[in-house]
């Protein structure tokens, strides 16, 4: 049975809430998701609603083939297409975690299990923010100084025991459409009158690297299973 579900990318955002609700309800302590979206669509947060042109640019996107979804992360437009491999990671904080290195330490749990991946498959990644990137962050996993993996994560606390709960989210570009999803990105920013630019050379595809993509990608679910344990996390559902 396959480790990755294909979904629509409406469905894949639902999946993602899903998994934290159920983590911060406290029916489990820890869950990953891998999925891979069916559809294509420009994933944005709520926030951008608000923008003069906003609805300009979402019917711009559309006409393009890629109508807008809203997901409740931060960050800034992201392209999610067939090309993508998503990987959503939620958990319980441990009581004894400093509080202070909480945000650095979620992104660690989501992207040492994908370098550690990626070293597997003779690569070199590393850690940074990417001038030109699209929704870039200094917890970009790179190759070559180019971005493959965008992160993000989100934040509730528990009312029954006071723990907070964390969902990271990874997109990995396993597939080059990197043009095509740069052109969209810059078109809704040039719709909302924004004076972001995104480049196509600023990122890079796992394609671009190694053959067979969707063939080693399902080793990320043992990659990840270790990386938990190592760390004393319940073994995710």
């Amino acid at each position: 049975m396959t480790l990755i579900q294909r979904l629509p990318v409406e469905a894949g955002l639902d999946a993602e809430r899903a998994l934290l609700e159920r983590v911060h309800a406290g029916d489990i302590d820890c869950a990953l998701l891998l999925w891979r979206p069916q559809d294509a669509a420009l994933v944005m947060p709520r926030r951008l609603e608000r923008l003069d042109g906003f609805a300009r640019a979402a019917a711009t996107c559309a006409e393009l083939g890629w109508p807008v979804a809203l997901r409740d992360t931060g960050g800034e437009p992201v392209p999610q297409s067939s090309a993508v491999l998503n990987v959503a990671l939620a958990w319980a904080v441990p009581v004894d975690e400093a509080e202070q290195h909480r945000i650095e330490n979620a992104y660690r749990r989501l992207c040492d299990p994908l370098c550690e991946w990626l070293l597997e498959l003779g690569q070199a990644p590393d850690l940074g923010a990417v001038e030109g990137a699209f929704c870039d962050g200094r917890f970009n996993v790179t190759l070559g100084q180019r971005k493959l993996v965008g992160t993000a994560q989100r934040w509730r606390k528990r009312g029954s025991d006071g723990r907070h709960v964390a969902l990271a989210h990874g997109a990995i570009l396993m597939e080059n459409l990197r043009e095509e999803m740069v052109a969209v990105v810059n078109a809704f920013y040039r719709d909302c009158a924004l004076d972001s630019r995104c480049r196509a050379t600023s990122h890079v595809a796992l394609d671009e690297c190694v053959g067979e993509v969707w063939a080693v990608a399902e080793r990320l679910d043992a990659c990840y299973r270790r990386s938990l344990a190592a760390a004393g996390l319940p073994k995710p559902e």
